[in-house]
């Protein structure tokens, strides 16, 4: 598919987040390449009257300033030095990244802030900014998460088409562990009757421990919206026998009721224990202690 990558600059880089277990994102780019079927930015894409059907990815916004006002608001007073996700709502690593640099850029200024961090990515391009991302995790806490929720090449294909195939992003997530980087694996979304059976599951998990691994987690698909639409649409043509079991177990809502669910999530924490998915890193890059403070007691009888 022909892509248009549109240049625009932005007012703002940091994004207030509520719901997540983070406060803040960033994402260099807007709109994603990857395509993938089960994306849940379709939802919101939708929500903004944008096209969340096979369009979406066909235009990709390009943050031409973003490592700018990023430098900018993380040199504000009023900064924290929050926590901040990169990749929320678009791979930072998807091909723009190339070309671009934006996502560097960004990683820079948050080392030079010694600000911490996490990254998700399908991208394995993520190799190029080891340097970077190795000294940032000695100034910050810094984590990276590869989205690789099959290693089924007919799976990964028909549902994530724009993405590089897992055992790529395996081989990178192996890159950033040896440099000595925190690298895990999560298993999002798995598709229930796709990739959600226990063998399947435990492909994923065997390959993330020789990968090298820190962590391995996963979650079930939900279809809100925007996303729901056009992952039946694409459920029918490709596999269309499991169109009546999707339509039953999603019939309450977008998400999967937790007596589905539970199960296959429980199964990735034994076969991770089982398999001994773990930080096993030979060099760990942490940032140093901070210096406890000493609190100062008024004397009482002074």
């Amino acid at each position: 598919m022909r892509v248009e990558y549109r240049e625009e600059p932005c007012k703002s880089a940091l994004n207030r987040v509520k719901g997540m277990p983070f406060e803040w994102s960033l994402n260099p780019y807007m709109g994603c390449a990857h395509r993938c079927t089960f994306c849940y930015v379709r939802a919101f894409e939708r929500r903004a009257d944008r096209p969340s059907d096979d369009r979406y990815g066909a235009s990709i916004r390009v943050k031409i300033n973003v490592a700018e006002v990023l430098r900018a608001e993380l040199a504000r007073p009023s900064w924290r030095g929050e926590g901040i996700a990169i990749g929320a709502a678009t791979d930072p690593y998807q091909p723009a990244e190339g070309r671009y640099h934006l996502t560097r850029r960004c990683l820079e200024a948050l080392t030079d802030a010694a600000n911490p961090f996490s990254i998700i990515t399908r991208g394995p391009m993520i190799v190029r900014d080891v340097d970077v991302l190795a000294e940032a995790s000695r100034r910050a806490d810094v984590s990276v998460t590869f989205s690789v929720p099959t290693v089924d090449d007919d799976v990964w294909r028909t549902t994530e088409p724009g993405t590089a195939p897992p055992r790529q992003r395996l081989r990178a997530l192996k890159t950033l562990v040896e440099s000595g980087i925190r690298a895990s694996v999560g298993m999002a979304p798995l598709l229930p009757g796709l990739s959600d059976h226990p063998s399947s599951i435990e492909r994923v998990v065997v390959a993330a421990r020789d990968a090298g691994a820190c962590g391995i987690w996963a979650n079930l698909l939900y279809l809100r919206p925007g996303t729901r639409e056009h992952f039946l649409a694409c459920l029918e043509r490709d596999w269309p026998e499991l169109l009546p079991d999707y339509r039953r177990l999603y019939a309450r809502g977008a998400y999967l009721p937790r007596s589905e669910a539970h199960p296959a999530k429980e199964e990735v924490r034994r076969l991770a224990k089982e398999h001994g998915v773990k930080d096993r890193r030979p060099l760990r890059l942490r940032p140093p202690a901070r210096p406890e403070q000493l609190t100062l007691l008024a004397d009482p009888s002074a």
